[in-house]
C-alpha cells in the first residue's frame, strides 16, 4: 500500500474534543462545533478515520443520534466524507499544490532535484551495518550504562575518537579533552556559553558562512562579528582589527560555502593571533574527510591545541539523522562544556555505543573511503555536464566536499534561484549565507551554491540541463533578449 494511503487509514479515536458547557446549546450542536474546531485546528488530520457513531456515543455518554447528527452536518459542510461500507473520514483538501505538485506533510516543497548544499548521500547510509551496531549495543550494554549517561560522553567512545582524530586529522588530543555532543551547533552553543561565562562578549564568524552559526552565537548571548573570506580563506588581518574579539569560528579545511582552504600563511597567522590574545579558535572540521585533488589538510588543532577547539559531527559523513558530534577542546574549557549552566544533553548512550563499534570495527573508515570515491565520481560527472551545458562557466570549491560555487558575473544569482525553482530545482545563492546580502566584491558578488551530495548519478544530466536553462533565461532577461 502506498505511503499516502497508509497515512489516510490512521484512526482519530483519541482526539481531544472540547465540548462547551450545556448553556451553549444542545449537545449535538456543541459536538459539531468541537469536531469542526479539531479539523480546522489540525488535531484531526486529513484522511484520518472517525470512530463509529456508537463508539463515540459510548465514550461521550450520549445517544448515538447526537453523533450521527454532528457527522451529517460536517459531511454537508465538506469537512467529513462518508461512503457506503466505509468509515467516515476527514476530507482531504482539494486545492492544488505548487512547484510541480511535490509536497511533504506540512506543505514543504519537495523538488524533483534538490541541489541545496550540506546534505550527504542519504541513499548510501549503511543501514544494515548501523542496525547491527545498534542491536549489539542494545544487547551488550551493562545495566549501569543504561542509566543516566556521563555528561562528557561514553568513555570508550572518547578513546576511539581520540585515536581516530590523531590518526585521520592530525589532532593532538587525549580522551579526557573530548566531549561528545549532539552535533556542531550543540558544540558551538556549549562553547559560546562557556565563553560568555568567562567574560567574552563577541565571537568572530566567517562571512559568507553558515547562517546557523551566527544565529547560535547570538542565541548564546554573544555578538557575532562577520569577518570577510577571500580566495585564501578568513581575512586574519581584519580579524586582528576587530576590537574586543578573542574568539572565532572558522572552517579551515573547506570553508562553507566558498569551498576555499585556509592558506598556510593564514593558518599560522590565526594560531599566532589566538596565542597573542589568549583566545579560542572554534575549528569547524567541515567536509575535512572529503578531499579529491590533494592530500587532506591536517586540523589546525594539531598546531595550537591549547587555543583551538576541534568540532566534528556525523551529519556529513553518515547522516544528519544521527545527532552525534564531538568537541576536542583545550583542557581549560572541558569543565565548562559539561557544566550544568553551559552544557547540553549528551546523545543517547545506545547511539554512542553503536558508533564506538562502528569505528572500532573499521566500518567507519570503509564508509568514508567509499564515500570519497562516490562523491569524486559524481563531482567529475557534474563538472563534465556543466562544461557541456555552460561552456566557460567558472567553478569553485571543487577540490573537496560535495558542493560547488558557480560565480555569475552577468546575472543576479537570486533570480536564477527563483527561475530554477520554477523548473523544480532547488539551489541556493551565495547571498543566502552573507551577514549582509549583496555586500561583496567580484568575482563572487553573485554566485550559486550547488550541492550534489544527495543527487543521484542518473539525475545529474537533467538537473544540470534545467539549471543551465534557468541561467540562460535570466541572462536573456537581464540583457533584454
Amino acid at each position: 500500500m502506498p505511503s499516502a494511503e497508509r497515512e489516510q487509514t490512521g484512526p482519530a479515536w483519541g482526539t481531544f474534543l472540547e465540548l462547551e458547557s450545556p448553556d451553549k446549546g444542545p449537545l449535538h450542536a456543541r459536538l459539531t462545533r468541537a469536531l469542526r474546531t479539531a479539523v480546522t485546528g489540525g488535531r484531526l488530520a486529513a484522511g484520518s478515520t472517525l470512530p463509529p457513531s456508537r463508539v463515540l456515543a459510548a465514550d461521550l455518554g450520549c445517544s448515538r443520534w447526537v453523533v450521527t447528527e454532528a457527522y451529517a452536518q460536517l459531511v454537508a459542510e465538506g469537512h467529513f466524507e462518508a461512503r457506503s461500507g466505509s468509515a467516515t473520514r476527514v476530507r482531504a483538501p482539494t486545492n492544488g499544490s505548487v512547484r510541480g505538485g511535490a509536497r511533504e506533510g506540512g506543505g514543504r516543497w519537495v523538488p524533483r532535484y534538490d541541489l541545496l548544499p550540506g546534505v550527504p548521500d542519504l541513499r548510501a547510509f549503511p543501514r544494515k551495518r548501523w542496525a547491527d551496531m545498534v542491536r549489539a549495543a542494545t544487547t551488550e550494554l551493562t545495566w549501569d550504562e543504561l542509566g543516566y549517561p556521563d555528561t562528557a560522553g561514553l568513555p570508550r567512545l572518547r578513546r576511539q575518537l581520540a585515536a581516530y582524530l590523531a590518526r585521520g586529522r592530525g589532532a593532538r588530543v587525549e580522551p579526557g579533552q573530548l566531549v561528545v555532543c549532539a552535533g556542531t551547533l550543540d558544540a558551538v552553543m556549549r562553547l559560546c556559553r562557556g565563553l560568555r561565562a568567562a567574560g567574552h562578549t563577541h565571537v568572530a564568524v566567517e562571512d559568507p558562512g553558515w547562517t546557523q552559526l551566527r544565529l547560535t552565537v547570538a542565541a548564546a548571548g554573544l555578538t557575532p562579528i562577520p569577518v570577510p573570506v577571500d580566495a585564501d580563506g578568513l581575512r586574519v588581518d581584519l580579524l586582528r582589527r576587530a576590537t574586543g574579539v578573542r574568539a572565532v569560528i572558522v572552517a579551515p579545511a573547506h570553508q562553507f560555502p566558498t569551498g576555499v582552504v585556509l592558506a598556510p600563511a593564514r593558518r599560522a597567522g590565526l594560531a599566532d593571533w589566538a596565542r597573542e590574545v589568549d583566545g579560542l579558535v572554534m575549528e569547524d572540521d567541515y567536509d575535512a574527510e572529503f578531499r579529491y585533488d590533494r592530500h587532506p589538510v591536517g586540523a589546525l588543532q594539531g598546531v595550537a591545541p591549547e587555543h583551538v577547539a576541534l568540532l566534528g559531527s556525523l551529519s556529513k559523513t553518515l547522516s544528519p539523522a544521527v545527532r552525534l558530534g564531538w568537541i576536542a577542546a583545550p583542557e581549560r574549557w572541558t569543565a565548562a562544556l559539561t557544566a550544568k549552566d553551559t552544557g547540553g544533553t549528551p546523545p543517547p548512550v545506545i547511539d554512542q555505543d553503536a558508533f564506538t563499534r562502528f569505528v572500532s570495527s573499521g566500518s567507519y573508515d570503509r564508509h568514508l573511503r567509499a564515500s570519497r570515491l562516490r562523491y569524486k565520481r559524481r563531482r567529475d560527472h557534474l563538472l563534465r555536464e556543466l562544461a557541456a551545458r555552460l561552456p566557460g562557466q567558472p567553478v569553485g570549491g571543487a577540490a573537496a566536499g560535495f558542493h560547488l560555487l558557480l560565480p555569475l558575473s552577468d546575472c543576479p544569482a537570486g533570480a536564477v534561484v527563483d527561475e530554477a525553482a520554477r523548473a523544480d530545482v532547488r539551489l541556493a545563492s551565495l547571498d543566502d549565507y552573507r551577514a549582509v546580502p549583496g555586500e561583496a566584491e567580484a568575482p563572487t558578488a553573485s554566485a550559486l551554491v550547488v550541492g550534489y551530495g544527495n543527487l543521484t548519478d542518473q539525475a545529474v544530466p537533467d538537473a544540470v540541463q534545467r539549471l543551465a536553462r534557468a541561467i540562460e533565461r535570466v541572462r536573456a532577461h537581464e540583457h533584454g533578449h
